[in-house]
């Protein structure tokens, strides 16, 4: 019997990584009717991320009520996996950028909700917490979270605060003593961004805060801020988060996460595959078919095509991505070990058609990737 396995991301805004992995496994289903077909919804710790892991491992979604961006009392959710034993977490549901609405300000802009999700998980008893950073709408390096959690940040007239993006430079001490117990024998695990500097041209601030709503005059200051919280964390707590990839992931959140509760930070798309035993369950298959909206050179830096790319060569095992659109920057991704790539779309439409037609383009895709498969067997 041959085997195949689907594990695309979402292509954001018209189909999600489940609706995706649908319509591969119909299209394989007519194409090979004896196969056995795998499929896997993948996400790379941003928003969906909760859903895939539901659905893979099944479980419970756990809702409470916690502070949104501004600090207002909002209603957010985390999912239970493996008995309880796992909880998955994404820093969006609180801290998401549709949440900024039409004000958005990275300045003021507050981790506090993702900080209480933490702390809910670890009071029902995860043994292992992971949280997603990603589609964020804040620039406050984790320490919004890091307070809703215990840890204490002074000002200069030994005064608590909660810093936010505009505020960590008036930062003087941080006090890591007052960590929340529950967290004591808790592995947290990050799925970030690992292509991300804390601050500079390539930074949180730089790259991620125009689209949060700063300006340059913003731009600047932020980054200011995390310079200097990068100093604070260096004194006060003894680390170095400038050099830990990923630690500008999510508006520093990636800093935050290593420094404050000591958390590895990982390759999403890398953490979904160890969680599924990917190497185990893809050995022997004929074609891995992965995909996403939209393949670029931001895509070689740990998104879902690059991570199943990198597991496939190793396996031996040809695989193919499926994507709305190609960017420069793309040709790393076949010494990655990815054998084709495959853009779905039949006929020269802007984006604002052909997103109407997304599921039947894939299919079309799908199909004609099977044949050209069927056809090179005889």
């Amino acid at each position: 019997m041959e085997k195949f396995i689907c594990i695309p991301d979402s292509f954001q805004g018209t189909a999600t990584s489940l609706e995706v992995c649908r319509i591969m496994s119909r299209k394989i289903s007519e194409i090979y009717p004896d196969s056995e077909v795998i499929a896997i919804p993948a996400a790379d710790g941003g928003e969906g991320s909760v859903d895939v892991f539901l659905k893979v491992f099944g479980g419970e979604k756990v809702r409470i009520e916690v502070k949104d961006p501004y600090f207002h009392d909002i209603s957010a959710s985390y999912g239970l996996v493996d008995n309880g034993r796992v909880a998955v977490i994404e820093m969006a549901s609180c801290a998401g950028i549709p949440m900024a609405g039409k004000t958005k300000n990275p300045e003021i802009t507050t981790t506090y909700g993702v900080g209480q999700l933490i702390l809910s998980a670890a009071q029902r008893g995860a043994e292992i917490i992971i949280v997603g950073l990603g589609d964020s709408c804040t620039n406050d390096g984790g320490c919004g979270m890091a307070s809703a959690l215990g840890v204490q940040f002074f000002d200069r007239e030994q005064q608590t605060f909660i810093p936010n993006g505009g505020t960590l430079m008036d930062i003087r001490y941080i006090d890591k003593s007052g960590l929340a117990k529950e967290l004591s024998g808790v592995e947290i695990i990050t799925m970030c961004d690992m292509n991300s500097p804390l601050y500079g041209l390539r930074g949180a601030a730089h790259v991620c805060a125009p689209q949060k709503g700063a300006d340059s005059e913003q731009v600047a200051h932020l980054d200011q801020g995390l310079i200097h919280l990068c100093t604070r964390i260096r004194e006060d707590i003894n680390l170095d988060v400038s050099e830990i990839p990923g630690a500008g992931a999510a508006g520093g959140m990636g800093a935050g996460m290593a420094a404050f509760l000591g958390s590895k930070l990982n390759m999403g798309i890398e953490v979904v595959l160890d969680m599924v035993h990917f190497n185990d369950i893809a050995r022997g298959a004929k074609l891995i078919l992965t995909g996403e909206g939209r393949l670029d050179g931001e895509s070689l830096c740990g998104k879902v095509v690059d991570g199943v790319a990198g597991r496939a060569r190793a396996l031996g095992i040809p695989s193919a991505a499926v994507v709305g659109g190609v960017g420069e920057g793309i040709d790393g991704i076949y010494e990655k070990g990815l054998s084709a790539v495959f853009p779905i779309n039949q006929k020269p439409q802007d984006f604002s058609e052909s997103r109407f037609y997304t599921e039947e383009n894939i299919a079309f895709a799908v199909e004609n990737i099977l044949r050209l498969v069927r056809a090179l067997e005889k």
